[in-house]
């Protein structure tokens, strides 16, 4: 048996036993299929993985960069009180039609809320509205801007938030010091800002699984 086929074999052993999905979440991609949306959506065991970091920050404010068909943004605003608030920041027009119809059909439209365009375009004007410090931000939007996104995820929080940075270890890339792939070099800086930042404290983790060779990183802020 291959490497991959153990990964997914694990995968759909981990996702039945801890973290199966429901209607809504299966019928979120379909939804995306059906409208030819890149099938990139985290699966239902980092979902719930997502759920349970918000639940364990006792959140009430999520930001999230990079929305694609609402799927991840299901399972954080499940982790939220009834006055919670989730904004999601998505680049495509096309992408955030799915997604809001995805999130209204899960009931959490009162909850979360899709803004399109792009997100360094976004974050400026969220700033301007002076929201309540985010208690998790999740990023998992164009890569080589990551380091931006970083940067943005510490004005909107506070001390004791959390940011969740995906795809970090682009299938082994991010090791390459001498790659001039605008993924790869964005990833490296916001690993290298979380690094340096007196303001944060981080780790990443490579994993496996039914999405490949990938990882994610944390990082918490400081006082």
């Amino acid at each position: 048996m291959s490497g991959s086929q153990v990964w997914d074999d694990v995968d759909d052993y981990f996702i039945n036993t801890l973290s199966p999905d429901d209607e809504v979440l299966r019928a979120a991609l379909r939804d995306s299929d059906a409208a030819g949306l890149p099938a990139i959506a985290v699966t239902a065991a980092q979902g719930k993985f997502l759920r349970l970091l918000a639940e364990l920050q006792g959140a009430r404010h999520i930001l999230e960069i990079g929305t694609l068909a609402g799927y991840s943004t299901i399972w954080l605003a499940r982790a939220l009180p009834e006055d919670g608030r989730l904004i999601s920041l998505e680049y495509s027009a096309k992408h955030a039609e799915v997604a809001v119809r995805n999130i209204a059909r899960a009931g959490l439209d009162r909850i979360a809320e899709v803004r399109v365009g792009p997100a360094l375009e976004s974050l400026p004007k969220l700033a301007d509205e002076n929201p309540a410090p985010f208690d998790l931000v999740f990023i998992d939007a164009d890569k080589a801007n990551n380091p931006h996104y970083v940067e943005w995820a510490l004005r909107l929080t506070r001390a004791g938030s959390l940011i969740v940075l995906d795809n970090v270890v682009r299938g082994g890339r991010v090791a390459d010091a001498g790659s001039t792939e605008p993924d790869v070099v964005g990833t490296r800086a916001a690993l290298e800002l979380i690094a340096g930042h007196p303001r944060l404290t981080g780790t990443a983790i490579q994993t496996v699984g039914s999405k490949g060779y990938d990882g994610f990183a944390l990082a918490r802020v400081l006082g």
